[in-house]
């Protein structure tokens, strides 16, 4: 099997454990997350509603990224800009739902810059 068919594997197993555990309430919404090759994005979402309150991605031009948008500045930037949309709308505590990515590098960053700007997980 392809290497990277077996990484999208893993992803998806890891991501469906977390899912498991992770749930998002009108106290506690979760905070989702999702890189591609290119972009990152994120999403503040009340699971028992099933509305997003608010989200942020590095395709956004109050992101302020420069240059290439898959990396870890620009992950930071998008979270800075996650946690001001979301304490706009009322949000400090959340729930982290890493979406199967391992806690590193673009991921790691952004969840640093969201705790930064003043959410809390």
């Amino acid at each position: 099997m392809n290497k990277n068919k077996q990484k999208d594997i893993r992803r998806s197993r890891r991501r469906i454990g977390i899912r498991k555990r992770v749930s998002g309430t009108p106290t506690r919404p979760r905070l989702a997350i999702y890189r591609s090759l290119n972009h990152v994005y994120a999403q503040v979402i009340d699971d028992m509603a099933g509305t997003t309150l608010c989200s942020a991605s590095s395709q956004d031009k109050a992101a302020k990224i420069d240059g290439t948008s898959g990396n870890v500045k620009s992950a930071e930037s998008v979270g800075t800009l996650l946690a001001e949309r979301a304490k706009a709308a009322g949000v400090t505590n959340v729930v982290f739902d890493r979406g199967g990515f391992k806690f590193h590098g673009r991921i790691k960053a952004f969840a640093d810059a969201a705790r930064k700007g003043g959410l809390e997980f």
